[in-house]
């Protein structure tokens, strides 16, 4: 729900007006260490041609929503529920609105609900933004109860046939505010990890093209599991450990969260 353009994209504009409520802040080097469970996700593109032969562009748009303490249930289901009604509009490739599952690092503490849309192109993702029944939905079902928003973009390199995440889909999704100077290092190292016989069904990452709700997260990982027993089953793989540790330093903060993709409602 944001934007290729700041002035275009209808949920950062009438969200500039409300208060946020400031991210979480954790140490550089804490003790313990980051939790980067995403790198386990990550594989280069070179990988991606033993699920396809060729790729096509993705625009991915993913936002993260923190509603209210004192909403009425009913009001966030309203919410999600007018969301997933979305994906009626044309430039839609997929959508998916659902409750968080798993905050996994504590700058994800707090948001409460997700909403993961694919588009064609950037214009796609426009039209999208601006179309009446959108700005409808968030005037009337979102402002009223979001305190805070974190909205990324970008552009992925996918199998053609791999659009719309089927119900029951776990996914896991980071974002990283990476050091002054850290993101093509860390696109690097993650391009070089081959986690080829894992149980993925998809990766996507990029650099974010958003940067007016991003809270200055500029990369994106998302990886895409049958369940959530697969998604789980991935954390600690060595060669990972690896690259957790060259790109631990490029890191300032993580925001890393679960969900898993719903059925679709009947009426859709």
């Amino acid at each position: 729900m944001m934007c290729v353009k700041a002035t275009r994209f209808p949920l950062v504009h009438l969200l500039r007006s409300k208060p946020t409520i400031k991210n979480h802040t954790i140490p550089i080097f804490p003790k313990t260490p980051l939790p980067f469970p995403t790198l386990s996700l990550i594989t280069p593109k070179s990988s991606l041609s033993t699920m396809s032969s060729t790729t096509t562009s993705v625009v991915e748009h993913v936002v993260l929503f923190k509603v209210k303490d004192s909403t009425d249930p009913t009001a966030s289901d309203a919410m999600i529920s007018r969301l997933t009604a979305l994906i009626s509009l044309p430039s839609v490739s997929h959508l998916s609105a659902a409750p968080i599952l798993r905050s996994r690092s504590p700058s994800a503490a707090g948001f409460t609900h997700i909403l993961h849309c694919r588009y064609p192109s950037k214009s796609a993702l426009a039209d999208y933004s601006a179309h009446p029944d959108h700005l409808s939905v968030v005037r009337e079902s979102v402002l009223p109860i979001v305190d805070d928003i974190m909205a990324v973009d970008w552009v992925a390199e996918l199998p053609p046939t791999v659009a719309a995440l089927p119900p029951g889909s776990a996914v896991r999704v980071t974002f990283v505010k990476p050091k002054e100077g850290g993101d093509d290092e860390i696109v690097r190292v993650l391009g070089g990890i081959d986690v080829s016989g894992r149980p993925i069904e998809q990766v996507s990452f990029g650099r974010n093209f958003s940067p007016g709700r991003a809270k200055g997260f500029n990369v994106a990982f998302m990886s895409v599991f049958r369940g959530t027993e697969e998604m789980d089953a991935v954390d600690g793989m060595a060669e990972v450990e690896a690259a957790k540790e060259r790109v631990r330093p490029l890191i300032e903060d993580l925001v890393i969260v679960d969900f898993v993709v719903p059925a679709a409602p009947a009426s859709l």
